[in-house]
């Protein structure tokens, strides 16, 4: 569904400065909106506003044709998935229990919730057989983690709010479990609020990027183009000064390819990022490599050349 505000704004009593200022944003159906910004920029509580667990001062929130500032709010949250940082697992609740916390809620039947519980367990790559009965204490930060998105998914909402998802695991854990929830929602084609306070993250979960910054709105636009052509100071500084290496990380080495003979027997998988392929290549001396097709076959190669064009190119459209 397709995600509306129109002039949203939110003031908390006793503070002079609204934390979010009238504030215009669109989020299409299927895509996913990374929300970042300095500490108190607004980002959470915008979010917050959209499920309801901060009221709006003023303005209109949409979920598809439903302005949901006149939904009750709890009936609402049923049909919006959560994920945060922190996972909110019930200690007391199996596995189970919690992924099946809110089809209970809607009224599912017994065998449904079941199958359900199962299916999602696998999505997220965890063996129902093995994880069902177990209690969150005896998880892994990654692993309950996965319980929390498979928790947030199991009612199949067509939205999902993620506040700093995977804030709470290690850089490794991190950056797997981003590019197998990225797998999955879009898969399913959830319309997808990610609040993130790291860039890199940003860019490379989000569609679209709103940054945020004194409860405005400063640019918001694809990954791609805030890193080539930045709104303002303020945003360029933000991405930071290794905004072309950033870009790079955008573009997969098989969609980057020329045709070329082999590079002296140096190859590399096309699923790496042309960023990859560039600290590669730095790192054996070389100026070019062949590019590797999943099952082996060339596709072509990567210049160093070629690379150091790209990163200084203009947006891709």
């Amino acid at each position: 569904m397709t995600i509306r505000l129109e002039a949203v704004t939110k003031v908390f009593s006793g503070v002079a400065r609204p934390a979010v200022d009238a504030l215009d944003l669109t989020i299409e159906k299927g895509q996913v909106c990374v929300l970042i910004g300095p500490s108190g920029c607004g980002k959470t509580t915008t979010m917050r506003m959209v499920n309801r667990l901060i009221e709006p001062t003023s303005g209109r929130i949409f979920v598809g044709e439903r302005d949901v500032t006149k939904a009750d709010p709890v009936e609402l949250r049923r049909h919006i998935g959560y994920v945060i940082q922190q996972i909110g697992l019930f200690p007391h609740m199996t596995i189970a229990q919690n992924v099946a916390t809110v089809p209970k809620l809607l009224g599912w039947d017994v065998a449904r919730i079941k199958a359900r519980s199962e299916e999602m367990l696998d999505l997220v790559g965890l063996d129902p057989k093995l994880y069902l009965s177990r209690y969150p204490r005896h998880l892994s930060g990654g692993q309950r983690q996965r319980i929390g998105v498979a928790r947030a998914l199991a009612a199949d909402p067509p939205v999902m709010l993620m506040d700093e998802p995977f804030g709470a695991v290690d850089p490794i854990v991190r950056g797997r479990l981003q590019e197998e929830f990225l797998s999955i929602l879009k898969r399913l084609s959830k319309t997808v609020i990610l609040v993130t306070h790291d860039i890199d993250e940003a860019i490379h979960m989000g569609d679209v990027v709103a940054i945020m910054r004194d409860g405005k709105l400063v640019q918001y636009d694809t990954p791609d183009r805030i890193l080539a052509a930045p709104a303002n100071e303020f945003v360029a500084d933000f991405v930071g000064a290794d905004r072309a290496l950033r870009r790079l990380s955008l573009v997969r080495a098989a969609d980057a390819v020329e045709p070329g003979g082999a590079s002296d027997g140096f190859s590399l998988p096309g699923s790496l990022s042309m960023r990859s392929v560039l600290s590669a290549l730095l790192a054996e001396g070389r100026e070019a490599a062949t590019i590797l097709s999943e099952d082996g076959q060339p596709l072509g190669r990567i210049t160093l050349a070629a690379i150091r064009v790209r990163g200084a190119g203009t947006a891709v459209s």
